[in-house]
């Protein structure tokens, strides 16, 4: 009999989450079939559907790793040693993390199929609202999927059978956009600007959501107008927050610059067995100090360490660079009591850089292990990133006057000159405005990617092989051989 009490049955095979999420009391008595009897079944459904954001700090190592912004860090060259393979361009079918980015997304979409399966079976006051937030969910899970993976098993409203595992095929990616596209038209549609409670999919994510999707497609006109009528009419009153050294404290969490965010909490504890059943923002913990001994930030695993490249690009008056980069050495050496903080280097590299947005504070950690439970945000897509994708539509659709409108907020923002380019030269400010106000929330390496700028950047890059990541191999033998490997793999 098929159980709901730690997982809701995944699609294609792919191993399950071991999240215990929906916390049925008492659990293994209730089979799936026998579920959506009340609207608090449909509801915790839904937060089950939600949990597999939290997996969000892959997106944070691998977007940033992958790029020319970060090294993998971290104890040892074979200390998940996946991302070091990224960080170096060798990764291959066989890559613990990228597994986890596939398994985890499609554990994602089989919970909300799961609810639209049995949608029919109960009506309730505010149904429709749930839905809609069920879609927002399956649209982010298979766009993370086809920015990974391109081609991928396209599965709506039902569960698979395990009989069907051997039988299925890669679907192309333009009809998973066609979904993606579908699912985020009728979250729109019904979401409201603002949710009552923190954290629930809105208008206005959903939105910005299907900028994104349309942008990556090159779609630049459908963007231009899906961005612009969010920044015009913007019911939910977003603005660019005003102080960005202090954005990424855990105290300016779900301010008016936060459109989509993955929230997390501190007050669960964790251990290193099952990184998907943690309740906090690992990446934070493992972005921290290596044996670090001093004041302000807590210790950590030094993963994901931004490159001296990254620190470069920024001018020296950009208060970004300090807000995004910890330089340790200069913040220690700037200490009145220097000579008593120490701090380790690790094995897997050390650029004396740390990742100063998500990274351990002392005032800010969570329950034990506190590498893995912290409770710093994690912001999907904020309303800068919101107008520097409608710059760059604008400016790809010949509106280079409206372009330089909504990429000199941002750069105003910061005290930085406004640019006055036009053309090519406007669309590469762009760009490059997009590496400064994002490095290190882990946009680069698709960012790259998507406008063809990858191979100039990335070392080990190649064209027509790393655009894509590999289907990793065991998914591939699970589906009884059926799906090619991505080429170059």
């Amino acid at each position: 009999m098929k159980k709901i009490f730690t997982t809701l049955l995944i699609c294609a095979g792919l191993m399950s989450s071991c999240d215990s999420l929906l916390d049925i009391d008492p659990e293994f008595t209730q089979d799936a079939e026998n579920f959506f009897n009340t609207e608090e079944d449909f509801q915790r459904a839904l937060i089950g559907a939600y949990d597999l954001m939290q997996t969000a700090y892959l997106q944070i190592f691998i977007g940033e790793i992958a790029s020319d912004n970060s090294i993998a860090g971290g104890e040892s060259v074979t200390d998940t040693q996946g991302l070091h393979e990224i960080d170096n361009m060798t990764h291959g079918g066989v890559n613990a993390e990228l597994r986890d980015v596939m398994r985890f997304n499609y554990t994602g979409i089989a919970r909300v199929n799961y609810i639209f399966e049995f949608q029919d079976k109960l009506d309730f006051q505010g149904k429709n609202q749930l839905l809609a937030q069920a879609h927002f969910l399956r649209a982010y899970y298979y766009f993370t999927l086809v920015t990974y993976f391109g081609d991928m098993p396209l599965i709506v409203d039902r569960r698979i059978s395990l009989s069907e595992i051997s039988r299925s095929e890669r679907t192309p990616k333009e009809q998973i956009y066609a979904q993606i596209e579908s699912d985020l038209a009728i979250a729109i549609e019904v979401l409201p600007w603002v949710q009552p409670e923190v954290g629930r999919i809105t208008k206005g994510a959903s939105m910005a959501l299907l900028g994104k999707v349309l942008l990556y497609q090159e779609k630049f006109s459908e963007a231009a107008s899906v961005l612009d009528e969010l920044i015009n009419t913007n019911q939910a009153g977003y603005g660019l927050f005003a102080d960005y050294s202090t954005m990424f404290y855990v105290i300016n969490e779900n301010v008016n610059e936060d459109v989509f965010t993955i929230q997390y909490s501190g007050q669960q504890g964790g251990d290193y067995g099952c990184y998907v059943c943690l309740q906090g923002n690992l990446a934070v913990g493992f972005h921290g100090i290596r044996q670090y001994n001093g004041p302000f930030y807590g210790d950590g695993n030094s993963y994901n360490l931004p490159t001296r490249n990254l620190y470069d690009a920024f001018s020296p008056n950009d208060p970004r660079r300090e807000a995004t980069l910890l330089d340790i050495d200069a913040f220690i050496a700037s200490l009145p009591n220097s000579g008593n903080i120490t701090y380790a280097r690790g094995g897997g590299g050390h650029t004396g850089f740390y990742n100063n947005k998500y990274i351990k504070r002392l005032d800010e950690r969570g329950l034990p292990d506190d590498d893995l439970t912290s409770p710093l945000n994690y912001r999907a897509i904020r309303y800068a990133d919101v107008l520097l994708m409608a710059a760059e539509a604008f400016a790809r659709t010949g509106n280079d006057g409206r372009a330089r409108t909504e990429l000199n907020k941002v750069r105003e923002r910061v005290g930085m000159p406004a640019i006055n380019s036009s053309g090519q030269a406007l669309v590469e400010d762009i760009l490059q405005e997009r590496r400064l106000e994002l490095s290190g929330e882990g946009y680069r390496f698709f960012d790259l990617v998507r406008t063809g700028k990858a191979a100039e950047n990335i070392q080990g890059f190649q064209v027509g092989k790393h655009e894509l990541f590999p289907i990793p191999q065991v998914e591939i033998d699970l589906a009884g051989g059926n799906w090619r490997q991505n080429p170059g793999y």
